[in-house]
């Protein structure tokens, strides 16, 4: 037997369990007093007027599936918003200092990228943000100094603080696109609740939406009361 199939029946064995005892718990706990009143259809609180099989009026289905409609395409909000967060989050984190905080940054900013975009590009400023070291900080920290005092430094400096300054070119890019990606992102949300409302604006115009309305109004020729 497959690990897979013994989960499978240990679920159904403890829901079956689960349902039983409390359908018999139920059963010898609770009193039995049987009433003509509890014999009737209940529906919604209210008592049931005539016969069941009368044409029921479509209006109810009608706001039914529109409910079911909206109530789906407010659920793509979620990850919307979940993205959108996150590259807020990136845009708005403070400017790493440490080895550890451009390390929080890559993984951020790495999340944000989908596995079907990592490139080589993306790649690589992900591994070379990784071997950001303390080490590495206090380097570049130390050769600026001596550029901001010395005026110009050797070549062989220059092209090793150009080289250490790439982690810091990295993350202007990466908030950069990120920020960007947020302005896309409330476009697109933006058109898209567009069309909602735009839809919703429709069916209320058609009167898909008022319930309750008078059966005169609804009869040509007939004025309404």
């Amino acid at each position: 037997m497959t690990p897979l199939v013994a989960y499978l029946l240990l679920f159904v064995a403890v829901g079956i369990g689960f349902i039983f005892v409390h359908l018999m718990a139920g059963k010898l706990i609770r009193p039995n007093k049987p009433d003509a009143d509890k014999g009737t259809t209940y529906e919604c609180g209210e008592p049931t007027i005539g016969s069941a099989w009368i044409q029921f009026d479509l209006r109810f289905y009608v706001v039914a599936l529109l409910f079911v409609i909206f109530d789906v395409e407010v659920a793509f909000f979620f990850p919307w918003a979940v993205v959108f967060g996150k590259a807020n989050a990136l845009v708005a984190s403070p400017a790493p200092e440490t080895a550890e905080a451009y390390h929080q940054f890559n993984e951020q900013a790495w999340e944000m990228v989908p596995p079907a975009s990592r490139n080589d590009h993306a790649a690589a400023e992900h591994d070379y943000l990784l071997g950001v070291t303390s080490q590495k900080i206090d380097r570049y920290r130390e050769l600026k100094a001596e550029e901001q005092s010395a005026g110009k430094l050797p070549q062989n400096k220059k092209m090793e603080l150009d080289d250490l300054s790439r982690s810091q070119r990295i993350v202007d890019e990466t908030r950069l696109r990120a920020q960007l990606f947020s302005w896309l992102a409330l476009g697109e949300i933006v058109v898209f609740f567009g069309v909602l409302l735009v839809g919703f604006a429709y069916l209320w115009k058609r009167g898909d939406l008022a319930w309750v309305r008078s059966l005169a109004a609804e009869r040509p020729g007939e004025p309404a009361a």
